[in-house]
């Protein structure tokens, strides 16, 4: 029953690494999703029962500090998963928001879902498993990053890690992102352009 939706199906079967099998019984628990550029699809606070993988388009997650400020957490673009629950959940809610930065389109199935295929299917266990090792090394890596480089390294290091994705978002995403202010990001990237 593979379905119509060839940006799923080109994730499920190739990214995903998963038999047109397992596939189609992922499917059968999904549906697809447009989302308008701005939506704010997971807030904080509120039930996390669902998980979601984004097929196309770019997202962020964020948290606002206590002076109101939006400090980008990470960026996920198309053909990945977001934040898997367990990472982004504390006693069944969300601990953090989930913006798409473009219009996107995603796939989503209730979590509960997932670990009852997780249980039924070792192929989708094994997928859901390199996810979550997949985010504990994104995350680690990005607290060495901000603990270990300066500024500029950092954004350097951020265009290796997100080609071509300083152009496509607002660069007040990735000053917070980097831990540094707008100014201070103008002038880094003057500063880089110069050379």
């Amino acid at each position: 029953m593979i379905t119509e939706d060839k940006d799923l199906n080109d994730y499920l079967l190739g990214l995903c690494k998963i038999s047109s099998i397992s596939a189609d019984k992922f499917i059968e628990v999904m549906e697809v999703r447009k989302l308008e550029k701005g939506s704010v699809f997971i807030k904080k606070g509120t039930p996390a029962s669902r998980e979601y993988i984004l097929l196309d388009g770019i997202c962020r997650s964020f948290i606002t500090n206590p002076k109101g400020e939006e400090i980008t957490l990470s960026f996920f673009l198309e053909n990945t998963a977001v934040a898997p629950s367990l990472v982004r959940t504390s006693f069944g809610k969300s601990i953090l928001n989930v913006q798409a930065i473009t219009n996107i389109k995603v796939a989503t199935f209730l979590n509960a879902d997932l670990m009852a295929l997780m249980d039924a299917n070792q192929e989708v266990r094994a997928w859901g498993n390199n996810i979550l090792q997949q985010q504990l090394i994104r995350k680690v890596n990005k607290e060495i990053t901000q603990i270990s480089l300066t500024a500029k390294e950092r954004l350097v290091d951020f265009r290796q890690k997100y080609p071509l994705l300083e152009n496509q978002i607002p660069h007040s995403f990735i000053a917070s992102f980097l831990g540094i202010t707008n100014v201070s990001l103008s002038r880094i990237r003057k500063e880089l352009a110069g050379k």
